[in-house]
């Protein structure tokens, strides 16, 4: 199984939506997908992932499949912390906390970086339990367990050959270093997804131990292919 998680396009965050540019890459998205096909699309219940995922649903003729737990705002309340100044922020966008997160003690920890004392009373404590159970859940209904201790996937039906969601930044490092059984400190401040960047997971289907590879990491090669800029956050051009 192939699984594409897809960033949203270049967003306008009040009112929920996208700009012409974000319109333009999920346009470029749609033509992508329309080379080899979806099986299933799901999308996060904002309305810059749905808008996202539209054109997609269109050209493949597909409902998409919404997940509330995927919406941002969720994710936002379980890995936000607020600076002494009273600033909130992603806990991976604040030089201090970046500096906690990659505390060599917190490394040390791995999976259970998040019980080290200075997460204690932070939404971190407790924020990513929410998201590896909805991601246990999601991974089960498309025919693989989860097995967090030895880090790997059983194939317990015939799973669909591809899959996209289509969601966001925050929840996407949370969603993918849950589902690649990678700790999130390591992951979130040195993994970044660009606006309609598609990261392509493939779970082997030999052996009774799946383990998932990333094939693409926030691969924009439609923007190329379409001339659509390829901007970082339209200020990085890579």
């Amino acid at each position: 199984m192939y699984l594409y998680y897809v960033r949203h396009g270049d967003p306008i965050y009040d009112p929920d939506s996208l700009t012409a540019l974000g319109h333009e890459q999920a346009k470029a998205l749609s033509k992508r997908f329309a080379i080899y096909g979806l099986d299933e699309i799901y999308a996060s219940t904002s309305m810059r992932a749905q808008m996202t995922a539209q054109p997609t649903c269109d050209v493949l003729h597909k409902e998409k499949i919404l997940l509330d737990w995927a919406n941002e705002g969720y994710a936002w309340a379980d890995t936000h912390i607020v600076s002494p100044e009273g600033k909130p922020s992603w806990v991976y966008a604040s030089d201090l906390w970046r500096e906690n997160l990659n505390h060599p003690e917190v490394v040390a920890l791995g999976k259970k970086w998040n019980t080290h004392p200075i997460f204690k009373g932070t939404p971190l404590e407790n924020g990513t339990k929410r998201i590896d159970d909805c991601v246990d859940e999601f991974m089960l209904n498309l025919g693989f367990m989860h097995n967090r201790e030895k880090c790997t996937y059983k194939s317990i039906k015939q799973p669909k050959e591809r899959i996209a969601l289509f969601a966001h930044e925050g929840f996407g490092k949370l969603f993918l270093s849950s589902l690649l059984d990678i700790p999130y400190p390591l992951l979130a401040t040195r993994f970044e997804l660009g606006h309609s960047s598609v990261t392509v997971i493939y779970f082997d289907e030999s052996g009774e131990e799946r383990y998932p590879r990333v094939l693409q990491w926030s691969n924009d090669s439609h923007l190329y292919k379409e001339g659509v800029s390829t901007k970082y956050w339209n200020f990085h051009e890579i």
